[in-house]
């Protein structure tokens, strides 16, 4: 069964929110070495999830949680069937895998990546 394996939290000023996330949680995060500003954010051992901090997209963006799935092209398909709409078609998260961001029915946006380190 997919379950959700990241959050993102946008931000309007990414080193504020790092340093307030590190202050009140201890969550320890760190720039990401990729194509686009993003910083990691690890929030320690046992039950939950990792996630990052990127810069807002948009006013009123907010919080997303990204599911794991084995095909994601399937997936977003059975997603569209019930309902949901494509925000952002497929996309190579580089040595990470291909992600692709949908609204539900609600229009809470959502993300789902397919994990493949091989992906460019």
């Amino acid at each position: 069964m997919p379950r959700p394996v990241h959050f993102e939290l946008p931000a309007d000023n990414p080193d504020r929110a790092v340093k307030f996330y590190t202050d009140t949680f201890g969550w320890k995060i760190a720039k990401w070495d990729g194509p686009m500003p993003y910083w990691m954010i690890d929030t320690g051992e046992g039950p939950g999830i990792n996630g990052g901090i990127m810069n807002r997209p948009h006013p009123g963006a907010s919080t997303v949680n990204t599911i794991g799935v084995d095909s994601l092209d399937e997936m977003v398909e059975k997603a569209v069937a019930a309902g949901a709409t494509v925000q952002m078609p497929r996309m190579a998260v580089p040595g990470v895998g291909y992600l692709s961001y949908l609204n539900d029915t609600e229009g809470n946006m959502f993300g789902m990546m397919q994990m493949d380190p091989a992906a460019k």
